[in-house]
This record gives structure tokens, sequence and C-alpha cells, in this order.
């Protein structure tokens, strides 16, 4: 589906509010949500111009953050996508991301869109994630497989589970706290 578990809102934007990232990679944006609470909490008052009484939206180009996505079916676009989003990329992300220049963003996150991938595509694109990082990687995907086909958009397909152990093994070894998801980040510095 075009969203994720709400019980991991919480966890990811504190993770970023204390990452702050100057350029973000969402993978994966669904309905944008993830992409929203990006702009509103790494923004913050770059987003408006306040003067006393009288306050106007800064112009894009005054925002310091810069915001990009991947998304493969652009039925799910919303007004939200031409708000939030600096640059979004439409198709499928395993044909995207190579074509991407390493270490472009400080941060990349991909949220409940592992399991969507076979084990051996999953492999691919954790470190495809990985090359274009340069501070971190953020990935979350659900704990317990849950059986989901979607004839209208078969990229909802549930494909694979990933195990805390396997997320380990490809340097996801930080998990943030949830009973539902594996949220896991792929450290590349100190931050």
């Amino acid at each position: 589906m075009p969203f994720s578990q709400s019980s991991q809102l919480s966890s990811i934007v504190g993770f970023l509010e204390q990452f702050q990232p100057k350029s973000l990679l969402d993978v994966g944006i669904g309905m944008g949500q993830y992409g929203f609470l990006a702009r509103t909490n790494l923004e913050h008052l770059h987003l408006f111009d306040i003067d006393g009484a009288q306050v106007q939206q800064r112009p894009r180009e005054d925002w310091d953050v810069r915001i990009d996505g991947i998304k493969a079916f652009a039925t799910y676009r919303t007004p939200v996508h031409d708000y939030v989003y600096n640059q979004i990329h439409w198709g499928n992300a395993l044909d995207i991301l190579p074509g991407l220049a390493d270490k472009q963003y400080e941060l990349v996150m991909a949220i409940d869109i592992l399991e969507h991938f076979t084990t051996q595509e999953g492999l691919l694109f954790l470190e495809q994630l990985k090359r274009l990082a340069s501070r971190g990687v953020l990935i979350s995907t659900p704990k317990n497989f849950i059986h989901q086909e979607v004839e209208a958009n078969p990229y909802e397909n549930h494909r694979s589970l990933w195990t805390q152990t396997q997320l380990a093994e490809q340097g996801f070894s930080q998990i943030l706290n949830n009973e539902e998801s594996w949220i896991a980040i792929h450290p590349l510095d100190n931050a």
C-alpha cells in the first residue's frame, strides 16, 4: 500500500531530527508521508517568512534541505509529492538507482520497500542504497511476513521476509525500537 505502519512514525521522524540530513533520497515514496514529515521537521522555519503580523511561504529555492524520491507507481501521485519533493524519479527503483551518482545524498531511506523484492533483488537494492549515501541509510521492513498481492499494482506484492540477522549481515546493525517492523540503520559516519 502507498503508506506504512503508523507505529514507525515517531521513531523514524525522531531519527531524521537527530541526523539532520541536508540531502535525502526517499525510495518508494508511496503517498509522500515520510517526505512530508522530513520536509516539515527538517526545514522548520525555512518554509515561511514570518515578520510580526505578516507571514508568507518561502520560495522552494530558499529551502535548505533537498528531498528527492523514487516511485514506481505514478497513480499514487498526490499534491503532496509536488510540494515536498525537489525531484521525483518515476519508475522501478532497481532500474533508477544504478543511474544515480555515488554518495549524492547524506541519507537514503526506504520505508517498507525491501519486502517487495525477492531476497536476491533485495540484496542488490541494499547495496545500491549504501552506494548512494554519504552518511547513512535507514530502512524498515515488517518483522513478520504479511501476504500482500495487489492486482492493480504488482509493485505492492510482498516477496520476501527479512530477519535482524540478515540485515546485520548487510551492515544494518543499529535497530530502532518497534514491535511490528525492523527499523534498521546502516551508519556511514558518526552522526
